[in-house]
């Protein structure tokens, strides 16, 4: 269900900082078009801090409703360093009708490996939807270690894990030790199809906010074991990639996609919008690969 490429979904604001559901609505149908293989809303992308319950709640039931007709899978977010409150909201995204759920490990409190192992699977028994976890040791602060995922891939809905530490090593580790239906994904574009070469299933990608078609192409080509096909897709669009990254994700891609003329380009703090400097990088990425159009690009 959750192999190929998913979109970690924005979320779009209106000038006054609410939700922009219209906005979301028509990101969440162009993905769809498009294509695209699973939808992962509520994500770091989709700058869940900041979002309200009830904000979170309307994200994914937007996502569910519009990709239930096509059967695009749903995995959405649900994490955090409060064990109790992330299972609350796992439970109440599985009654909304979610195909699965994408769980960040706890930041802040950095728990110990053990600790990890306990979190994970008290969420696991709380429902009956799958699990994918959220390794992303940069901005959690902690580190799903290869064993650990061992342990947690032997819960029965505990079924794998968005890899972000950008640690091949550790990736292949993963690899050898799990069985072969866990699915291992890229939480990173630029090393899709490393991980994938590896065995890996797929991507949680930020670049196909932008370029779902290409994005689910070269995720597509890997998995068909075409990998000349998916590097000539990741060299052109490579500079994108490191576009998007040139400051702290989601501001280079809303951003970009601000250039494409599809969301207004509102952040709310912490956050805030790219530097001119890096603006100018975003547009230059995008004007290489002909996306650049709407009100935002002349300004």
């Amino acid at each position: 269900m959750f192999t190929g490429c998913g979109t970690a979904l924005v979320t779009p604001f209106r000038e006054d900082l609410s939700l922009d559901e219209d906005a979301f609505r028509r990101l969440v149908r162009r993905q769809i078009d498009a294509g695209i293989n699973f939808l992962v809303p509520c994500g770091t992308t989709g700058e869940s801090p900041t979002l309200s319950h009830e904000e979170a709640r309307r994200v994914v039931q937007i996502s569910i409703e519009e990709a239930r007709p096509k059967k695009v899978p749903v995995l959405a977010g649900a994490g955090g360093y409060n064990t109790a409150e992330v299972i609350e909201r796992a439970r109440e995204w599985q009654s909304l009708g979610a195909n699965g759920i994408l769980s960040v490990s706890p930041y802040y409190n950095r728990p110990t490996q053990e600790g990890l192992y306990q979190h994970f699977k008290a969420i696991a028994a709380a429902i009956s939807l799958p699990i994918i976890l959220y390794n992303i040791p940069g901005r959690t602060g902690v580190n799903i270690e290869s064993p650990t995922v061992k342990r947690l891939a032997e819960i029965e809905n505990i079924i794998g894990v968005k890899e972000a530490s950008g640690n091949i090593s550790q990736m292949a580790a993963v690899l050898s030790m799990v069985p072969e239906s866990f699915l291992v994904l890229s939480g990173d574009d630029g090393i899709t199809i490393p991980l994938m070469s590896l065995g890996g299933r797929g991507v949680v990608s930020v670049i196909s906010n932008e370029i779902p078609t290409e994005m689910t192409r070269l995720a597509q080509l890997c998995l068909s074991g075409d990998f000349a096909g998916a590097l000539a897709v990741h060299r052109r669009y490579f500079p994108l990639m490191e576009a998007n990254f040139v400051e702290t994700n989601p501001g280079p891609v809303k951003a970009g996609m601000a250039l494409m003329g599809l969301l207004e380009p509102i952040f709310r703090l912490p956050l805030v919008p790219p530097k001119p400097e890096n603006l100018t990088k975003i547009r230059s990425a995008l004007e290489s690969v002909g996306l650049v159009q709407g009100a935002y690009a002349a300004r």
